[in-house]
């Protein structure tokens, strides 16, 4: 073995270059101060050896990212442990960054002869700032792109050519697949490469200088080896461990019934990117908020000066810092400014962390897209998958997500949609108009829906019925407030029997087929239906009544009865001349572009109104999912 390393070392070496490395001489000692520059290097390796792991399985298409990131987080064996452990090593860089700035700048270790060395530095801090923005995109989510959307539009603050630069940077006048593909390359080609070879002039040039130690440090030399490797081992263990930490403390709290464990460890993954539906709780990540929050004070065409020109000044306080600290009160001023500059960071963190907190709106936005997450994560686990078209279609074609979008923008000026508090499907489906004047569609169609508007109390009383609309003074609430109410003309029984029959026309509920008595109760309420001394006398039902003036209960509240009913709420079919106020969504067949909502939007609003939607646990969708 001596003879093999012996002849290893004649051809290479390599016992030179271990000596070197290991014996270099530190002024005063090893010091734990010293450690951040090697806890930099190792949180460096540790991004390369996850993120070329990501990147065999991540896929930087459109159509095909949110799904390559949704496999690593939730299918792939360990996806979630190396997503996690590259998310929050990125932001470990951040702040070792800081500490490695303070810990140069305090020591004097900017100072002739290392000036290079500390511009060095500073470029590599801009190329990990890059690397932090570049990948905030690469999952394709709603946070990402959004983010990712508001920090490139400020590419156009720059006079003359910025437009032409943010044009070549998202590749294009809108973002989509040519500026995914540029800013993977950007994260996983170009400023790696740039960093590494950054990194390689900052230690040639820090080696050939050595540690800066403090003028009044009068103990003795050592070696690197083996105290300050010691040091800087330990202190890249507890980086590891602090990592670790942040990627499993998910697992800690137990999350919603059914949700898959990956939901809460690793790294977040929002709901895909969509275009077409603004991102509302769009955030930087936490360490560039303060710059998020500087911006909000600058407006209109003095934007460029928050944007551009206050943070490009401070950086060149920052490169002129070598030449500042020749003057013999130089050192002292770069310190205070460093000082200043980090108090004024933290201040504006946090004044945009409390001022987020306190705003209702942005709280919401941030409560409807964890639920949008969630939902599309419940949605690609689905006996269906991810559909061909991509997973962009998952939200778009969700009843449960698209349903209440649809119905606040549409019908919410006039209906309400009161779900109880005890729901579970989220604030955004309970919907209160400040004014209703129709009828409350939640639980549209089902018994205690049904069952409350044959009530004579309650269909012209509240808002739940006919109370706020032309129809109060109808046949309609007549016939509940007089006639179901005399027991000569209706009783208990046959009401119910009515009920039980409208419902199983809703097919909202299921009824037993078993159960004779219930089954009873469906024929007996038929045959009331068909009555023409009964309902009948107003109501088509089949083939009863074709001269009707009510609603056709042929399908009541069923999801086809519904569709065709917000088509055209005025045919015969349904109120006709007595219509009160009520759109037709989509009268017109032959042009569908005239119509208000299209077949889709309606039947999306439907299966929301019906409740008829996926949920985990079940073995299919449903057929609006499709």
């Amino acid at each position: 073995m001596n003879n093999l390393l012996a002849w290893l070392d004649d051809r290479t070496g390599y016992k030179a270059l271990i000596e070197e490395a290991l014996y270099e001489n530190i002024p005063g000692g090893s010091r734990w101060r010293y450690v951040w520059g090697s806890t930099l290097v190792f949180t460096f390796s540790v991004q390369v050896i996850t993120g070329l792991f990501l990147w065999m399985c991540y896929s930087p298409s459109s159509r095909s990212a949110w799904e390559s990131v949704y496999y690593i987080q939730y299918e792939m064996q360990g996806g979630w442990l190396l997503r996690g452990i590259h998310h929050f090593t990125a932001q470990a860089m951040i702040i070792l960054l800081v500490l490695h700035l303070l810990q140069v700048v305090i020591d004097g270790a900017y100072k002739a002869p290392r000036e290079v060395n500390f511009w060095l530095g500073l470029v590599l801090m801009q190329i990990v700032l890059g690397l932090a923005l570049t990948g905030y995109l690469l999952p394709w989510d709603q946070k990402g792109y959004w983010a990712t959307n508001v920090a490139t539009n400020l590419m156009v603050l720059i006079p003359v050519i910025g437009s032409d630069i943010q044009n070549v940077v998202v590749g294009g006048p809108t973002y989509g697949h040519a500026t995914l593909t540029r800013f993977f390359a950007l994260h996983a080609g170009v400023l790696p490469g740039l960093l590494i070879l950054m990194l390689g002039l900052h230690i040639a040039v820090f080696r050939r200088h050595g540690i800066k130690a403090a003028s009044l440090d009068k103990r003795p030399d050592q070696k690197f080896w083996p105290d300050q490797v010691l040091k800087d081992a330990v202190a890249c263990l507890a980086v590891l461990v602090v990592i670790l930490f942040f990627v499993v403390r998910g697992a800690m709290h137990e999350g919603p019934a059914g949700e898959p464990i990956e939901s809460r460890i690793g790294a977040e993954l929002g709901a895909p990117a969509d275009p077409a539906n603004p991102y509302s709780a769009a955030r930087p990540e936490w360490y560039f908020l303060f710059l998020f929050q500087f911006l909000k004070y600058f407006h209109g065409e003095s934007e460029v000066l928050g944007a551009i020109v206050i943070p490009g000044m401070v950086m060149g306080m920052l490169f002129l810092m070598p030449f500042i600290g020749r003057w013999k009160l130089g050192h002292g001023f770069n310190v205070g400014l460093l000082v200043v500059l980090g108090i004024g960071v933290a201040a504006l963190t946090g004044i945009a962390m409390v001022e987020d907190r306190k705003d209702e709106t942005y709280q919401k936005a941030v409560d409807t897209a964890e639920e949008d997450g969630a939902r599309a994560i419940e949605l690609a686990q689905s006996p269906r998958g991810i559909p061909d078209v991509g997973a962009t279609s998952l939200l778009r074609n969700d009843p449960k997500t698209q349903g209440p979008i649809l119905f606040t923008r549409h019908c919410a000026s006039c209906h309400a949609h009161e779900a109880p508090a005890d729901h579970g499907n989220g604030d955004r489906h309970s919907i209160s108009p400040r004014d209703p004047s129709a009828p409350d569609l939640y639980n549209f169609g089902s018994r205690d829906w049904i069952t409350g508007f044959l009530d004579p109390v309650q269909i012209d009383q509240g808002t739940r019925f006919f109370a706020t609309t032309s129809h109060k003074d109808g046949d309609m609430v007549s016939f509940v407030k007089d006639t179901l109410t005399d027991p000569e003309q209706w009783t208990k029984q046959e009401i119910d029997a009515v009920i039980t029959a409208l419902v199983a026309e809703a097919g909202i509920e299921t009824l037993d087929p078993n159960n004779q008595k219930l089954q009873a109760q469906l024929e007996q309420g038929r045959a009331l239906l068909k009555d023409t001394d009964r309902c009948a006398m107003c109501h088509k039902f089949y083939d009863e009544n074709d001269d009707a003036y009510g609603p056709d209960l042929t399908g009541y509240r069923s999801r086809q009865w519904t569709i065709d009913f917000i088509k055209n709420p005025s045919h015969e079919r349904f109120y006709g001349d007595n219509n009160d106020r009520m759109p037709a969504y989509g009268k017109d067949v032959d042009n569908p572009r005239n119509n208000i909502l299209t077949q889709r939007e309606i039947e999306l609003m439907v299966d929301w109104l019906r409740g008829d939607w996926y949920e985990r646990g079940q073995s299919t969708t449903q057929e609006a999912t499709e």
